[in-house]
């Protein structure tokens, strides 16, 4: 880093994404993307006329894409923002919601931008465990009197509350915001979306990187109450008005309107998931009940570090968090069920050693 850098920067830690490697091909397992492609109606959206008019700037206002959305959840457009990537929408709630005398209250063991923000936007965490075996106790927010972020299913765990549980805690904290991330909730979660015209402090942050097949397109729905959605746009056209893209306002209605391609392809994910378990558990692992696109995996036959390593060399990449409870514990992302009994193959190669 510089001199120049600001001391308070200094001492924030960056949030440190899963490998993307580009020197040679690997069965990539480890950041959770879609090993689908997008649907045919986002290739087809996505056109030469579109393309030849990236000279010009997108809507600021994202209004087509709105439309769609809200026919798609059954909101109205000004209860919902797009954002690029659920990340952005998170960081605008945070910027929105939190300060210096504005606590964040996020568990132990969860997406680690939480923290990384925390730490950027000068906001005090409020750090709550889980329990030992990894689920959350909704009754451990209750009346936190501070802004809450839960990841539901959450990550890297991949646990889920039922919606009911999160009702609780938003009657638990009717002065506070409650930010629900559902990355994963294509995958077995339980939307608390039907929540949001009954509770005024619910948002709701989705995205298409997971079971919609954009990844690189960057984009997610932040969904709430028309006045939290309001403190958000406000917050976002005092930064970057044309967050996103011409391409990506296409490809994400195309998206929302294959329902077809959406029912199939999350559908596969969650038929591998199963059998992937399955056979993990045959082998001796440990896996949680996962209602994500990932299993949370571990065994006493090798350590998490040793497994991540050796399975790298034999050209299949995995996540590990070298981190307290969870060293032990491989997070893996479901590919295809060739990818996924290559996988297993390594494994049994390595268990053997």
């Amino acid at each position: 880093m510089s001199r120049f850098l600001s001391p308070r920067l200094a001492a924030v830690t960056p949030y440190t994404p899963g490998e993307q490697p580009q020197d040679q091909k690997y069965i990539k397992l480890n950041t959770n993307e879609s090993p689908y492609p997008p649907s045919p109606a986002v290739l087809d959206a996505v056109n030469r006329a579109e393309v030849e008019k990236l000279r010009l700037y997108s809507d600021p206002a994202c209004a087509a894409l709105l439309q769609t959305a809200a026919k798609h959840f059954g909101l109205q457009p000004d209860q919902i923002m797009p954002g690029n990537g659920s990340d952005e929408n998170l960081f605008f709630a945070l910027r929105a919601f939190c300060d210096e005398s504005h606590p964040l209250a996020y568990a132990d063991i969860t997406y680690g931008c939480y923290g990384v923000w925390c730490g950027l936007l000068h906001i005090p965490s409020d750090i709550v465990p889980l329990k030992e075996d990894f689920t959350l106790d909704p009754a451990d927010y209750y009346g936190r009197n501070e802004t809450i972020v839960i990841a539901n299913p959450n990550a890297p765990t991949g646990l889920a509350l039922p919606r009911g549980a999160i009702e609780g805690i938003l009657k638990a904290n009717p002065n506070n915001v409650v930010i629900v991330d559902e990355a994963y909730v294509d995958f077995g979660g339980e939307s608390c979306v039907p929540l949001i015209d009954q509770y005024e402090n619910l948002l709701v942050i989705q995205t298409f990187s997971k079971s919609r097949q954009l990844a690189g397109a960057r984009l997610g729905l932040a969904m709430g109450n028309a006045k939290l959605i309001a403190d958000l746009n406000r917050v976002k056209f005092s930064l970057n008005p044309y967050n996103i893209n011409r391409l990506t306002l296409k490809a994400g209605e195309a998206a929302l309107n294959d329902t077809a391609y959406f029912d199939k392809t999350r559908a596969a994910i969650i038929e591998t998931r199963a059998w992937t378990k399955q056979q993990l558990e045959a082998r001796g692992f440990t896996c949680l009940d996962s209602r994500s696109n990932f299993l949370f995996a571990s065994t006493e036959r090798k350590n998490g570090a040793e497994l991540y390593k050796k399975l790298k060399e034999k050209g299949v990449l995995v996540r590990h968090f070298d981190a307290p409870r969870i060293a032990n514990w491989l997070r893996v992302t479901i590919g295809t069920p060739e990818e996924m009994q290559a996988l297993l193959a390594a494994l049994d190669k390595i268990l053997e050693e």
